[in-house]
């Protein structure tokens, strides 16, 4: 049968450092493995010439954090770290190197031998029945994307981001996506659920009414990261169709230029629902009246507490015949109320459903006694100084917990990123962009990135807080052997997690193996540990037994603190704006604050006012502004003048009046004929001037007046009277 064949993908990529042999088979003949070598010597040198994209890419959708960082006036915890460092010597892992050398138990690997605890019956309810089904007639199975009759550009996108045989779920799904059917897809991790929706979606819109715009296709995913990722994997596959456009839709960025770019009616949106919620909501001619595709990602985790509801919502708000597609690694059973709600007649496809733990994944397990469950820490910084080195991500169980490893990891001298939901979104993608271009080691991160985040390379998978139930460790164990590559698994458990311990077991069977840490690396961070709490109690009982020397020394005194600079200088601006000279008002640095408060509190009283009484007193401060300006004008222009026009004009007239008397009494005499002529020709230039100026000022004049009488009133009247004689 065509489902069981062996499925092996291997897209080359940019980011791979080392690239794995194919092994041959002994049975050929030697004039055949020489023939072999030569194609793959051709083959290898035609990967270096012509080298894949990456379809991620997450530093281009929002500000560098240095940026972030300057502009919130901030300072990064690896700076704080890095500063700490210098005050105190803390042992590092470059310091451990020589100790570890000299290690007499090393860290070793052994097969898991269950205790007689963990024989016991299990009531807990984290098997759930497989929930898809083998649909009848469906092949899982295509040799190229030519197969799946795909469009010239997406297969050159295809070909340019190195996929050139489609996984299992693409050759299953995309010829059904095609016809529209509404789908239900399942795959393992890393098998290429995004672009098995987004080919045939695609592929969908080069078909569209091209006259008339509008969002045809709606994309609901439950993180930020993953939004993100879909939406950079759209844009690498339709890189070739110029006409097609994408809009991210996700809390942390600017809500107004989400609200243009969804004005502007974008083709495809990709979302988190809470934010796709409040524009639909809140922002003017945004709507999904001529939805087509309707997908979500991710599926069951969207239909967990806090997102239920707000799919329901939007599914209420799209049209009733459209397509809808649901995806994820784990299908639960919650999904079969949304099923009924908004699917019609789906096709439920599940690939590869007995192999759900990807065949290239070693699993392994730490146990955490009682005794040592207070310096699990310890037990963690010694599997990383020695065993995992570099590209681990480690799952924390809450956002305090993972910002205390990101900073015991930096004091101990490795390079880590964090990930939670604490951090600003800027913060968030940078330390995906570095941990994907390996210039961190470590990505320490709670459940936000173990949804659907395919970060090339990913060797290891630490779960340091054990998961909640065992979808969740199916996904968290998902970031790394992805695509047939190699990676390991290893998670803490402590007693009180045997029942999902029973679960792995039973996952992973026979092949699950049991980590053991050794002791002596462990004693040497506990007593790093050790280290820090005598210094901090140290620190503590000085504080204690010299308090009173302490607090006795003068407190420091600055002449002037930055605040008062400020506020003193901001003062001095607002006095410029208004005419006022800061030489001659001065304004203390406690006026300046009044000042601030006062303007605060008003700020703080409108808010609370209707929007109405809001809007009046904004256009009154307006028309006021207004007027100051027009006045300011009025000054302005009369300082520059001095004397009016018309004054020098009836003074000019005087004077030609008063030389013309005295010509005629003889009281001057004219010198000639030709500067006898000149007099009456300036008379005449200036009496002309006279006049236009009278003309000009009186024009002025009557434009006031119309405008203080209402400037309509004599129509008003003439057609008041004409309606009466009628």
């Amino acid at each position: 049968m065509a489902t069981t064949t062996k499925f092996v993908f291997e897209p080359p990529s940019d980011e791979e450092i080392e690239h794995e042999e194919e092994i041959e088979s002994e049975d050929e003949d030697e004039e055949e493995a020489e023939a072999a070598e030569h194609v793959e010597i051709k083959a290898e040198k035609v990967s270096k010439n012509k080298k894949s994209q990456s379809p991620w890419d997450f530093s281009s959708y929002s500000e560098s954090v240095a940026d972030e960082h300057f502009r919130r006036s901030t300072t990064s915890i690896d700076d704080k770290i890095s500063k700490a460092r210098e005050r105190r010597p803390v042992v590092t892992a470059e310091d451990n190197d020589s100790d570890e050398n000299s290690d007499s138990e090393p860290h070793h690997q052994e097969d898991y031998r269950p205790e007689e605890e963990d024989d016991l019956p299990t009531t807990s309810g984290n098997d759930v029945k497989s929930f898809f089904s083998h649909v009848e007639g469906v092949s899982f199975h295509a040799n190229s994307f030519l197969d799946l009759h795909l469009s010239r550009p997406l297969l050159r996108a295809c070909e340019a981001l190195g996929y050139s045989k489609p996984t299992p779920i693409q050759a299953a799904c995309i010829p059904l996506a095609l016809t529209g059917r509404d789908i239900c897809g399942s795959a393992i991790t890393g098998s290429g659920k995004t672009a098995a929706f987004s080919l045939p979606t695609l592929e969908r819109l080069l078909y569209r009414p091209k006259n008339r715009p509008a969002i045809r296709v709606l994309i609901l995913t439950p993180t930020r990261e993953l939004a993100v990722q879909v939406h950079s994997m759209i844009g690498k596959l339709a890189q070739f169709i110029t006409d097609i456009r994408c809009c991210l839709v996700v809390g942390g960025l600017s809500t107004k230029v989400q609200e243009a770019a969804l004005r502007s009616l974008p083709d495809i949106v990709v979302a988190t629902p809470g934010r796709m919620i409040d524009h639909l909501r809140n922002s003017l001619s945004v709507h999904l009246d001529e939805l087509a595709v309707l997908i979500l990602d991710e599926a069951d985790r969207l239909l967990e507490l806090g997102f239920s509801a707000e799919i329901h919502e939007l599914v209420k708000m799209c049209p009733k015949r459209r397509q809808t597609m649901l995806f994820s690694a784990t299908m639960t059973e919650q999904v079969d109320e949304l099923i009924k709600l908004s699917l019609n007649k789906p096709l439920r496809l599940s690939a590869d459903p007995s192999t759900k733990r990807p065949a290239t994944l070693t699993e392994e397990v730490v146990r955490i006694r009682r005794m040592r469950e207070g310096n699990h820490e310890a037990v963690l910084l010694a599997l990383c100084s020695k065993t995992f080195t570099s590209k681990v991500i480690i799952f924390s169980g809450t956002k305090k917990a993972a910002h205390r490893l990101k900073i015991l990891f930096g004091l101990a001298g490795f390079k880590a990123a964090e990930l939670h939901g604490d951090l600003t979104q800027a913060q968030r993608l940078d330390a995906l962009e570095l941990f994907r271009k390996q210039q961190v080691d470590f990505l320490i991160a709670t459940d936000v990135a173990a949804r659907g985040l395919d970060i090339i390379g990913v060797q290891t998978v630490i779960n340091f807080a054990c998961p909640r139930d065992l979808t969740s460790y199916v996904h968290r164990v998902g970031r790394t052997a992805r695509a047939g590559r190699e990676g390991y698994a290893v998670t803490f458990v402590t007693d009180n997690d045997r029942s999902l311990l029973k679960a792995i077991v039973k996952r992973a069977g026979s092949r699950l193996k049991s980590r053991i840490v050794a002791e002596q690396s462990i004693k040497k961070w506990e007593e790093m540990a050790l280290r820090k709490a005598e210094m901090e109690m140290t620190k503590a009982e000085n504080m204690i037994a010299h308090k009173d020397e302490i607090y006795s020394r003068p407190k420091r005194t600055w002449f002037v603190t930055e605040k008062e600079k400020k506020l003193v200088a901001k003062a001095a601006k607002e006095a410029l704006g208004k005419g006022k000279s800061a030489g001659n008002e001065g304004i203390s640095a406690e006026q300046a604050e009044e000042l601030k408060m006062k303007e605060k509190r008003k700020r703080e009283r409108e808010k609370n006012l209707p929007r109405k009484k809001r809007r009046k007193l904004e256009a009154a401060r307006e028309m006021l502004e207004d007027e100051d300006e027009v006045k300011g004008e009025e000054k302005s222009k009369t300082e520059k003048k001095g004397i009016p026009l018309v004054d020098v004009a009836y003074r000019r007239a005087k004077a030609v009046k008063a030389a013309k008397k005295a010509v005629d009494a003889g009281k001057i005499v004219k010198k000639s004929v030709k500067k006898s002529k000149q007099p009456s020709q300036i008379t005449k230039s200036r009496t002309e001037e006279m006049q236009e100026l009278f003309q000009d000022d009186m024009s002025e004049k009557r434009q006031k007046r119309t405008q203080r009488m209402g400037g309509k009133k004599k129509s008003s009247f003439k057609s008041k009277s004409r309606y009466k004689r009628r």
